[in-house]
């Protein structure tokens, strides 16, 4: 398997400075994987996979890391990322996955779907923080990914709009929490809130002050089931689907497809 040659990249190239010397070794196609939610006790967890086009053109005003933008910023910078780019992907995991299989597993699978879901196959991948392996392509693993590689802020941005915008409607579902102001992080506010309410179907069973105020010892209700999520449109409304896995796509929703953990997923493509 080819792997660049050794090249010095300056931080105060920018953040297109890591692709810009990746393509010039020759790897054109470079895609950004990144998630949001691993630290949230509540809601999915979301993955998201980009590629931007070389040039100009990929150029996006105030791309960053997501979590240093304002929610204003982060949808300007969405709506720029989902006009410009080559493909993009995110792939969300209930809270219920994340309890059965763990979340390290479901972070792996869920950017190892995301960019499998992509219609322009990448080149070389950039994962932020650490490595992602069966992907059948050179791939690197880098600190702080989404504040040094365009792509992997690109793939930030997108799972983490996708993500709270599900929060703010799961708030609707379960007001008492305040889903729409922290998102399901562990807040002061969310957990007073969980020691009066006790945990909803969308807190995560597997995490520690989650199962202390339930009393289950890290075990979810027998009752609960994996959420479905289907298929997800660019607006991020959810069209019923069999599987535990939604794609959002670029262009229009498509067919819902249940997806497993070995099947190829649509992505999107401009």
């Amino acid at each position: 398997m080819l792997t660049p040659p050794r090249t010095v990249v300056r931080r105060e190239g920018g953040i297109y400075a890591l692709e810009r010397a990746l393509q010039r070794r020759g790897f054109r196609i470079v895609a950004g994987a990144d998630e949001a939610g691993r630290g949230a006790c509540a809601g999915p967890l979301v993955a998201a996979a980009a590629v931007l086009p070389e040039g100009k053109r990929g150029e996006i005003d105030e791309l960053t890391d997501s979590k240093l933008l304002t929610p204003a910023a982060r949808e300007r910078v969405y709506a720029e990322v989902v006009k410009r780019a080559l493909a993009y992907a995110v792939v969300i995991i209930p809270a219920a996955e994340v309890d059965s299989r763990g979340l390290h597993v479901c972070n792996l699978a869920a950017m190892r779907r995301a960019l499998a879901a992509l219609t322009t196959r990448p080149e070389y991948v950039l994962t932020d923080g650490f490595g992602v392996d069966g992907l059948g392509v050179p791939g690197l693993a880098v600190w702080k990914g989404d504040q040094v590689a365009a792509c992997v802020a690109a793939a930030s941005v997108l799972a983490k709009v996708t993500r709270d915008r599900l929060m703010v409607e799961m708030h609707e579902r379960f007001p008492q929490y305040g889903f729409d102001e922290h998102k399901g992080y562990v807040t002061p506010e969310h957990n007073a809130a969980l020691a009066s309410h006790g945990p909803c179907a969308e807190h995560r069973f597997s995490y520690v002050n989650v199962a202390t105020v339930s009393g289950r010892d890290s075990r979810p209700p027998r009752s609960r089931r994996p959420a479905t999520v289907g298929v997800l449109e660019p607006m991020g409304q959810a069209v019923p689907a069999g599987g535990t896995v939604g794609v959002a796509l670029a262009e229009g929703a498509r067919l819902p497809l249940s997806v497993g953990e070995d099947v190829a997923m649509e992505g999107g493509v401009r």
